[in-house]
């Protein structure tokens, strides 16, 4: 429904990391990418 309606979707491996920038929002896919997103986030400050 997401795509349907002109949004954006990606994913990574299943309980693997994976981070998404867009701008100044950065998330992370699940508790794996923790670290990851932290690390994002630091570069942004």
């Amino acid at each position: 429904m997401l795509k349907a309606n002109g949004g954006l979707y990606e994913k990574g491996p299943d309980w693997g990391s994976y981070v998404v920038l867009d701008g100044k929002l950065v998330t992370g896919q699940n508790p794996a990418s923790s670290e990851a997103a932290a690390k994002e986030l630091l570069k942004l400050l």
